[in-house]
């Protein structure tokens, strides 16, 4: 059984890396029908950018969240990039391929990449496959 461990919160000696405003923002709370659609090269799959800087509904600027769409057979193909990512599997199931090997994915998993780490996904089930990625800093 894994430990549980309290919150320390987030105090910390060094000075803050976003300053803190004179007024405290208010959230922006968006669908994904309010995101901006996009397709990534080579993949017939759909995405939306959520939150994302290309965004004007929720325009964060250090942090990506897409929602990314398979239908079943469509493929990523592998790749890498210098940012953080992380897939958390929504709905479905399929196929992850890695630079040393591949791992089944469904839905509940989440799936940590660190920076350069070869990735790619294939919807392997008989439903879409959906996906939110979060990334940071956001992919252009």
């Amino acid at each position: 059984m894994a430990e549980i461990r309290v919150h320390q919160g987030y105090k910390s000696d060094r000075p803050p890396l976003i300053p803190k405003p004179d007024k405290a923002p208010d959230p922006m709370i968006v669908t994904v029908q309010e995101g901006v659609p996009i397709v990534y090269p080579g993949c017939y799959g759909n995405a939306v950018r959520v939150v994302h800087p290309v965004n004007p509904n929720a325009p964060a600027k250090n942090l990506g969240l897409v929602m990314f769409y398979l239908a079943p057979h469509v493929v990523l193909q592998p790749g890498q990039h210098e940012t953080e990512e992380t897939y958390v599997i929504m709905e479905g199931r399929g196929t992850m391929t890695f630079a040393n090997y591949k791992r089944e994915v469904k839905k509940g998993d989440f799936v940590y990449l660190p920076p350069w780490c070869i990735h790619g996904i294939e919807n392997t089930g008989t439903e879409t496959l959906v996906v939110m990625i979060v990334t940071s800093p956001p992919n252009p």
